[in-house]
């Protein structure tokens, strides 16, 4: 596929926007301006305690079905900033249109709750909701945004080895699953936004902690996992002018050979977060309703339930 040289004709704040949000200074002050936003109860929705560690934001339908569907919910952030809030209106329009319950977690943060907390943190959420009176516990989708998204990735693993819950389907939007995109660069970095290397750098950096690159979990970067077989199917939507496209693509690929359903969505010119930044613009509307009828396939059967 030829890559455009440009930003999609949709996105129009792409040419002024950074290169990078993230970055060593600027962590400490976001985790301030976004803290009010997490800690503030759920419009339409509850705050619910997995652990001491762990609490999610839950929403139900307003027509719950017996043994509803549902879906894990885990927000983005580079494994360093970000909180379950960011999942709110996703979650909502999941209950709402889907009539599924839905579920975005709150998990700790690096680099004071490196690798293997946040993900274990997502893991007991998931028991717990797969363990919901309300919740029809075969019928349960993940969905992950960025790190969120390789959150999600290592979750099916985790799944897959388990056997305690059985995803029908993994969403990953723009997933960051591989630390290795760290050294290898990015030919045109102009065309990066809001997440560039050095961003890439510092988060996986403060997410792996001291880890031996050599002895890696597969778990902390879900790239580097050698068997893919017993995945749930998945879907994974990435644009042309995202850092991870790359590897986002390899991972696709990497999936359907070892015979796991695999649906990818590129986005001509979209950067990282294009569809958060940009979510009124038409670009972005079809990639939010490519993402839902993924999962009403998944969770209802592809009935019409918007």
């Amino acid at each position: 596929m030829d890559e455009p040289t440009d930003f999609h004709p949709d996105l129009r704040f792409a040419r002024y926007l950074p290169r990078r949000v993230v970055g060593s200074r600027s962590v400490g002050l976001i985790r301030q301006l976004t803290a009010r936003s997490g800690r503030r109860p759920p419009s339409a929705g509850t705050l619910e305690r997995v652990d001491e560690n762990v609490t999610v934001r839950l929403f139900r339908p307003d027509n719950a079905r017996p043994k509803a569907p549902a879906v894990l919910f885990v927000h983005g952030g580079g494994y360093l900033i970000g909180n379950a809030a960011m999942g709110d209106g996703f979650c909502r329009r999941v209950a709402d249109d889907l009539g599924a319950v839905a579920a975005s977690v709150e998990y700790r943060l690096a680099p004071e709750n490196p690798f293997p907390l946040p993900l274990e943190d997502c893991y007991a959420a998931l028991r717990w909701l797969a363990a919901r009176p309300e919740v029809d516990p075969r019928r349960i989708a993940l969905v992950g945004e960025s790190a969120g998204g390789g959150l999600v990735a290592a979750l099916a693993h985790l799944c897959a080895w388990s056997a305690e819950v059985s995803p029908v389907l993994q969403v990953l939007s723009y997933p960051m699953l591989d630390d290795r995109t760290t050294a290898r660069g990015y030919s045109d970095p102009g065309r990066l936004r809001m997440w560039n290397e050095h961003s890439n750098r510092l988060g996986w950096r403060s997410y792996l902690g001291r880890a031996d690159a050599d002895t890696l979990s597969p778990l902390a970067a879900p790239a580097r996992c050698d068997d893919l077989s017993g995945l749930a199917p998945a879907w994974i939507g990435v644009g042309t002018n995202d850092l991870f496209y790359a590897e986002d693509l390899a991972y696709a690929e990497r999936l359907r050979h070892a015979g796991i359903r695999c649906t990818l969505r590129v986005v001509p010119g979209a950067y990282h977060g294009f569809d958060l930044v940009e979510r009124r613009t038409p670009v972005a509307r079809a990639f939010l309703r490519a993402r839902l009828d993924a999962l009403d396939d998944a969770l209802n059967g592809g009935a019409d339930s918007a």
